[in-house]
């Protein structure tokens, strides 16, 4: 899960939601939340009962749009505007003027419990022909009438636990699905986020293996949890998130941990932190640029208006250009930067490259990085890898040495583990285009002294 945003717009369903009749219409949101302020209180209240009303309103709104609660059932909107489920939104209807300017202030702040990120789900009723244990609208007018802030008045109803995020960013409301489906080898935030969930929904189905460690690096425990998932949700267990997997487990995963519920478990802060860089620029340094630096030397070996960049993890002018260049020639905004579309452009010419070239072998010092290697893979490129550690074994004792059977197993993990330590590489236990890059050199350098 990412750290929540306001949407641009929200799709609203204007019916029950099982209602295949019912419209769906997507506005803004802040038309949205007027809309919403403008059909279930009144603007002649007091202000600060308006302001406490249109706090819960927002929350509510949001906690949806959050938790994907109905996209995650495989509805094709975010809310509807039936009162029994959610809030009342009327189209067409007339917006009251103080109700829209307090709206314009307010739409992107929400209420949170301290200690969670999601936006809290600010169940409320009106308090007369309907009772709940939320917020009642109209009992936040004799509070407001007593002078209590609108934070007061949310805390006597809601708790003193509780916090307003205010300011919060705008976004683009798309959904949470990472757009292509997460498979083996697969490494990124949104594995990580598969891992976690899945581990949380076992503690309820443990019959799902636990994934360990929740590194974000999709290895055969990650295959293996979610293949188990798939049979006891009836969904194709081929180990494979696409686009119903992702979805069934956000649903399960919301619904077991009371993420729309006043008894939510919460999400923390370090649960949504990413662990993987969502893009580089000038002035970083790491690994992560190396790789970038990887593949635009790689791609320049092959096309001569692209200059090649040393890996020294230093993101300077010179690879800033190097960025800029390829960003020109294939049609990204030369901005220097590298975000999703740039990484995607730079691995499909590497791969390209690779796939086209196969004697680029031979004129390379070492071969070129294949794919990412993780434990449950199998092949010639994992043989290769074992007979690396394998040279690396002789010098460095600490290596066990391996059956070069081309099998990613826990063996072929202790071994490149430790190797990554030696060599100076973040010990992830899985093969990226530097540990390749790196055994490869060593492995050389220790066959041609032998020689």
């Amino acid at each position: 899960m990412a750290l929540p945003f306001i949407p641009e717009t929200i799709t609203v369903h204007l019916g029950r939601p099982d209602d295949p009749t019912a419209r769906n219409v997507t506005v803004p949101f802040p038309d949205y939340i007027k809309n919403v302020a403008s059909s279930e209180i009144y603007p002649t209240w007091p202000e600060n009962a308006i302001r406490a009303n249109m706090y819960a309103q927002i929350s509510f709104a949001l906690n949806r749009i959050y938790t994907e609660w109905y996209r995650s059932q495989g509805y094709d909107f975010d809310i509807t505007n039936s009162t029994a489920f959610d809030q009342a939104y009327v189209e067409g209807r007339d917006i009251f003027d103080n109700i829209s300017a307090i709206a314009d202030e307010l739409f992107n702040d929400y209420l949170v419990r301290p200690g969670s990120v999601e936006p809290f789900f600010a169940q409320y009723c009106n308090g007369t022909t309907v009772t709940c244990e939320g917020l009642s609208q109209w009992g936040t007018v004799p509070l407001a009438e007593a002078g209590l802030s609108p934070f007061e008045i949310l805390t006597e109803f809601y708790g003193p636990n509780l916090a307003i995020v205010r300011d919060a960013p705008v976004a683009p409301n798309i959904g949470s699905y990472p757009g292509t489906a997460l498979r083996l080898g697969d490494v990124s935030d949104a594995v990580r986020t598969i891992q976690l969930r899945l581990n949380r929904i076992s503690n309820n189905y443990p019959a799902i293996p636990k994934i360990y460690p929740v590194d974000g690096v999709y290895d055969q425990g990650t295959v293996n949890a979610v293949r188990k998932f798939q049979e006891v949700f009836g969904l194709t267990p081929d180990g494979i998130v696409g686009k119903a997997t992702w979805y069934r487990i956000a649903y399960l995963y919301t619904a077991i941990a009371q993420l729309a519920e006043l008894t939510s478990e919460g999400v923390r802060l370090e649960d949504v932190t990413d662990i993987f860089p969502p893009y580089l620029k000038r002035g970083d340094k790491g690994d992560y640029v190396r790789i970038v630096q990887y593949y635009l030397s790689a791609i320049a070996a092959f096309y001569g208006n692209q200059p090649a960049v040393k890996l020294d993890g230093d993101f300077g002018p010179l690879t800033e250009q190097a960025v800029r260049i390829l960003q020109q020639n294939y049609g990204l905004t030369p901005d220097g930067i590298v975000g999703a579309q740039t990484w995607a452009k730079m691995n499909e010419l590497y791969q390209d490259i690779w796939s086209a070239l196969p004697d680029w072998e031979d004129s390379a010092q070492v071969p070129p990085f294949p794919r990412r290697l993780v434990e449950g893979m199998s092949g010639e490129d994992v043989r290769q890898v074992q007979k690396w550690l394998n040279a690396l074994s002789t010098v460095y004792p600490e290596i066990k040495p391996l059956t070069a059977d081309g099998s990613f197993g826990p063996r072929t993990v202790e071994s490149l583990t430790t190797a990554q330590s030696l060599l100076g590489l973040t010990p992830s236990g899985f093969v990226g285009p530097l540990t390749w890059n790196a055994l490869a050199q060593q492995a050389t350098r220790i066959q041609s002294q032998e020689e």
